[in-house]
């Protein structure tokens, strides 16, 4: 759904995310689980939304006003990655982390991380 060797996410509490303008339109893989949201204008890819809940949502930072501060903590899918394709983030996995691995992740990312002015 890129068009590129990543696809770069972020994941922001449900909470305090909301859409201010337009409204999202479902796009790329359709699936019961996973909700690609796209803006209707122009078909970018927006955001994620997963079913049941996991408390945060999938933001594309590209969508930024400035987000040029972002850079990858966690890759995922090296599996598949290109053989050039290299992010530097600090933590790669083959596919996903196993599940008692996103605390301590969270953990160090929230210590760690980069943030806008960091």
């Amino acid at each position: 759904m890129s068009a590129s060797a990543f696809s770069l996410s972020m994941a922001i509490p449900e909470a305090g995310f909301r859409v201010t303008d337009g409204e999202p339109v479902v796009g790329g893989m359709h699936g019961e689980q996973v909700h690609h949201r796209h803006c209707d204008w122009c078909k970018s890819w927006v955001f994620t939304e997963m079913e049941p809940s996991m408390g945060f949502v999938n933001v594309r930072p590209t969508m930024l006003d400035d987000a040029a501060w972002f850079a990858p903590y966690v890759e995922t899918y090296t599996s598949e990655a290109l053989p050039w394709a290299k992010t530097g983030a600090a933590h790669s996995f083959a596919k996903f982390p196993q599940m008692e691995e996103y605390g301590p992740l969270v953990a160090e990312f929230a210590a760690k991380g980069p943030r806008p002015g960091r």
